[in-house]
């Protein structure tokens, strides 16, 4: 078997876990094909299987990776879908960071986690990802997000006015600092941080959810995710942000923009034991209530 194995950069206090990692990996037989900048930092520390490789681009990954093993947190959990695109190889996400809401399989679980990868004893998810079409080239071969689109207003600059279009019919007006569009896997990030709902990953669903709306009648909605959604911007500075997840452009005001379904979905792997429902309430407490404790 052959994982590839990608990694924003770790803390030097992390070392002892990722030897533990790549020496379970050699007790499997797994090889490792290491994103070339992680190797680079770790090989000085890190003890490496001899029959480690190393990939610098996507277009390195073969059909022979049978996944790729995200170390570090949610962050590079969305890195990695950017690196996967529509190769269609399962992403398993371990640990490193804070929350985990994506990487949900703890660094304690290492040894078990990488048997059931050895095993192939894991459940793929797949995930719907975010596509975004735009008047001029924007985000370079990557033009998708797992989690959401958003447009902002500058930092500096009032709030902007967001004109938004449900397959072509008005929607609704929004006088705000800007407006996410999430996906089900990012209904649990930065639209629950804006007040939005909560959606199943299967539920088939977008979430339009304002950032510091000016009305107190605005309030986000669920819409299907075979919708194309598109925007017009006004505003008073020249320029607006345009995101998809981590990433940001600086754009014109006057772009055109739209949003639907990506071609292609990410395949997410968990652990047999480990579901949607146990991770919300595990890592965002979900029904906690202390008066019960």
């Amino acid at each position: 078997m052959k994982v590839g194995v990608y990694s924003r950069g770790l803390e030097p206090e992390q070392h002892k876990d990722i030897q533990l990692f790549f020496d379970e990996l050699a007790r499997e037989d797994i090889k490792p094909v290491v994103y070339a900048p992680f190797h680079h930092e770790i090989k000085e520390f890190i003890s490496l299987p001899k029959n480690a490789e190393r990939f610098s681009s996507p277009e390195e990954l073969g059909e022979d990776i049978e996944f790729i093993i995200s170390l570090g947190g949610d962050g590079t959990i969305l890195d990695t879908a950017t690196i996967v695109g529509g190769k269609n190889i399962p992403v398993a996400g371990i640990n490193f960071g804070r929350l985990g809401f994506l990487a949900s399989i703890g660094r304690e679980e290492l040894s078990s986690a990488i048997k059931a990868f050895a095993q192939r004893s894991v459940i793929i998810d797949k995930r719907v990802l975010i596509h975004l079409d735009a008047s001029l080239p924007m985000f370079g071969d990557t033009p998708f997000a797992l989690n959401e689109f958003a447009i902002h207003k500058r930092d500096t600059s009032p709030m902007i006015k967001i004109h938004t279009y449900l397959n072509g019919e008005l929607l609704n007006t929004y006088w705000a600092d800007g407006l996410i569009v999430a996906s089900p896997t990012g209904s649990t990030g930065y639209n629950l941080s804006c007040q939005g709902p909560i959606v199943f990953p299967d539920s088939g669903s977008f979430v339009i959810t304002p950032i510091a709306p000016h009305h107190l009648n605005v309030r986000p909605i669920v819409v299907p995710d075979t919708s194309i959604i598109s925007f017009e911007v006004e505003s008073r500075s020249d320029e607006v942000i345009v995101a998809l997840d981590s990433r940001r452009e600086i754009v014109n005001k006057n772009i055109q923009l739209a949003v639907r379904k990506e071609a292609f979905k990410m395949k997410l792997v968990r652990l047999n034991e480990n579901n949607f429902l146990q991770t919300l309430r595990n890592k965002l407490s979900w029904g906690v209530d202390k008066r019960n404790q």
